[in-house]
């Protein structure tokens, strides 16, 4: 790769994920809000603001993968304005991940996982589960034996649940995430501490114990992937977790890139 970088963006519907690669390495990361009123030109200024002051070279190419469509208007709009001669994926249809995607509708399946499957395949090999774990969402994608994306789950999300408790619960509050003394609270903040921690790490395990017996593979083979801006509270619980890559996303995408250019 000649001098500059590689920049990864990785838009969901709460938060942004930016990457930096300079070759395989990543040398810079940032998190922003995903903001549906920022325009195309406000995108370009943070983004290229972020890599300047990091002390990193231009931007030479770019790999997207967004779930927020009022976003991918304006990140499309800002690749025709600043981009235009540079190389730049999208992940979508006719975009090259070299997963074959065995679900009824391959179409309909989310762009960020088909990053992560992409990643999961390439780092560790199937069969796999990636747990994606962020603020609005917890999503499993699954990979079987031969290397196939063959579907997964979708729950609500740890801190949009807490939220949701927060605001419709007359006599309850908003929390820290963390893990209270133990798993019997002995007040209303413990006890909300425990169904979010312990509750959504039963959650997780859970749901991988049965994923498992569907794919019919041996637990001792299977390699559990946790990503995303995955809360520690939760993830230090989960008995299933085998491996931590929070930048899981990230590495899809740089891979996506080489694929396609």
């Amino acid at each position: 790769m000649s001098a500059g970088v590689l920049l990864a963006l990785d838009v969901s519907n709460s938060h942004t994920t930016i990457g930096a690669f300079e070759g395989d390495e990543l040398v810079g990361h940032w998190q922003v809000s995903s903001d549906h009123r920022r325009t195309a030109d406000e995108w370009w200024l943070m983004l290229t603001g972020l890599v300047r002051q990091s002390g990193l070279p231009a931007v030479q190419a770019a790999v997207m993968s967004c779930t927020v469509p009022a976003i991918l208007v304006e990140l499309r709009v800002m690749q025709a304005r600043y981009l235009e001669d540079l190389p730049v994926s999208i992940v979508g249809p006719g975009v090259r991940t070299g997963v074959p995607i065995h679900t009824d509708n391959p179409r309909e399946v989310g762009a960020d996982r088909i990053v992560n499957a992409l990643a999961a395949v390439e780092l560790y090999g199937g069969p796999a589960i990636v747990v994606d774990l962020n603020g609005t969402a917890t999503i499993f994608d699954v990979i079987d034996e031969q290397n196939r994306y063959v579907g997964g789950a979708i729950a609500p999300g740890v801190e949009l649940s807490l939220e949701a408790l927060a605001r419709r619960g007359a006599q309850l509050r908003s929390v820290e995430l963390v893990a209270p003394r133990d798993v019997i609270g002995k007040n209303t903040v413990e006890a909300i501490q425990s169904g979010a921690v312990f509750g959504f790490a039963g959650l997780v395990d859970g749901m991988i114990d049965r994923i498992i017996d569907s794919l019919g593979a041996d637990p001792d083979h299977v390699t559990v992937v946790a990503t995303g801006a995955f809360p520690d509270a939760v993830v230090d619980v989960c008995d299933r977790i085998t491996t931590r890559d929070p930048w899981l996303t990230l590495t899809g995408l740089r891979l996506i890139h080489d694929k396609n250019h």
